[in-house]
């Protein structure tokens, strides 16, 4: 089971800034609805060694005529009911607004678990301040500043603390393939061509169970489950807020599974949804396979599919070591050919490499071309081996580790990937002092 805390409070109290610190990255997610844009926020954070999903919603306006904060409410209702615990987020300089009240009480009547976050209290003074805001109910509540990070560490102390605990897998240890993407890329009809049977993946069914569905795909010689997770809590809302809906069920399936089979529409190409799915794969270590469906209404020549895919890996970049299959659920195109890449994925994915062959390997690459020098001192690396995690990472012992940069760290990568098999599968390097 996942775990999901969401960000919730009015407009302009700071939940986006307290959203980048929490998960030290930005990942929006765009789409236009009555021809406004509109960015939704969600990623992963770790904590003394425990993760969570985040989402950031938009600010929440009570009883508003505008199309634009009527459908933000719509998107805060529905991350409340899907979240395991919710940040209620106020701001100390603006004090208790009628909107923080509405807020608090929408928070009471769910019944969710919810800490009260007093955001942009950056000295003694509003300390004092930030008082006020026990009249909104609460026993207790977190100071912290978004913008400067003070604070943040006693509330993911406690956001840790208080989320239910992972229950113990009990399904066999083969592996388990996500289908994930936009609504209306095929994923529902894939699933029913590769099983060979017609199974409605996305039914509408009242109930409160989040839990993932997992369905045995045991042919030709293949054998995985199909993740999917049901939690489609009331089919009103969830008709009424689709998209956001999609983003929450994504990042549930993301994270119960080992590898993702991400679908993209031929007819559209890579959109920003897309870009921001594939961020969540990569960013919870899974297995990757892109499926363009709907190939068959594509007009093309020798060289469409060719284009597309230099178009697609552009966009992915820097992470391009990944298979792209085109297909048609509908028509059954190329189907077939998607079991192959996921035992391919699923092999480099728990791919060990002994201590004495990376280190052979790899130090010969590094001498060739060592780090550059930083403030007139030599970098060198002395030492290599892959760690005992989830997804493969390796540990880099050296003597300033600290002033590796990012582009150096990229050409070790792609030196890793030529000499070891790794497609489809995101490299985690640590480098550390020996």
């Amino acid at each position: 089971m996942s775990r999901i805390v969401a960000i919730v409070g009015r407009p302009n109290v700071g939940k986006s800034t307290l959203f980048n610190r929490l998960t030290e990255s930005r990942l929006a997610i765009v789409d236009e609805t009555s021809g406004v844009t509109r960015d939704r926020n969600y990623g992963s954070c770790t904590w003394n060694g425990i993760d969570f999903s985040l989402i950031d919603t938009g600010g929440f306006v009570e009883d508003s005529g505008d199309i634009f904060e009527e459908e933000i409410n719509k998107q805060v209702l529905v991350a409340i009911e899907e979240s395991d615990l919710i940040l209620f987020m106020v701001d100390v300089t603006a004090g208790i607004h009628e909107l923080d009240k509405a807020i608090a009480g929408l928070l009471r009547k769910s019944g969710r678990k919810m800490l009260l976050v007093v955001n942009k209290v950056d000295n003694s003074q509003r300390l004092m301040e930030a008082a006020e805001f026990y009249e909104l109910g609460t026993e207790r509540y977190f100071p912290v500043s978004s913008v400067n990070g003070s604070g943040t560490g006693d509330l993911l102390d406690e956001i840790v603390s208080i989320l239910p605990e992972k229950e113990p897998e009990t399904i066999p240890e083969i592996p388990r393939v996500a289908i994930v993407g936009r609504p209306n890329v095929g994923k529902s009809s894939l699933v029913n061509s590769l099983l060979g049977e017609e199974r409605n993946i996305v039914t509408p069914i009242p109930g409160t169970t989040r839990d993932s569905i997992y369905t045995r795909y045991n042919k030709f010689n293949h054998d995985f489950y199909l993740v999917d997770t049901a939690g489609l809590r009331k089919k009103s809302r969830v008709s009424e807020n689709i998209e956001f809906y999609s983003v929450l069920r994504a990042v549930r399936t993301i994270e119960n599974s080992d590898i993702c089979l991400l679908m993209i529409d031929a007819t559209r190409g890579m959109e920003a949804q897309d870009l921001n799915i594939l961020s969540l794969i990569l960013k919870n270590g899974k297995g990757l396979i892109l499926a363009v469906n709907k190939w068959d209404l594509v007009e093309k020549d020798s060289n469409t599919a060719r284009l597309l895919e230099k178009e697609i890996r552009k966009k992915t970049a820097p992470f391009t070591d990944f298979g792209i299959i085109f297909i048609s659920a509908v028509k059954l195109l190329r189907i077939h050919k998607i079991l192959d890449l996921i035992n391919t994925v699923n092999k480099n994915r728990t791919r060990k490499i002994g201590t004495a062959e990376l280190n052979s390997v790899m130090l010969d690459i590094i001498r060739q071309n060592p780090p550059p020098s930083a403030r007139g001192m030599k970098i060198s690396i002395k030492y290599i081996t892959q760690l005992p995690t989830y997804s493969p990472s390796f540990a880099f012992f050296c003597n300033h580790p600290q002033y590796i940069k990012e582009p150096y760290k990229r050409y070790i990568e792609n030196r890793m990937r030529e000499k070891f098999e790794f497609t489809g599968v995101p490299l985690r390097l640590f480098f550390r002092k020996k």
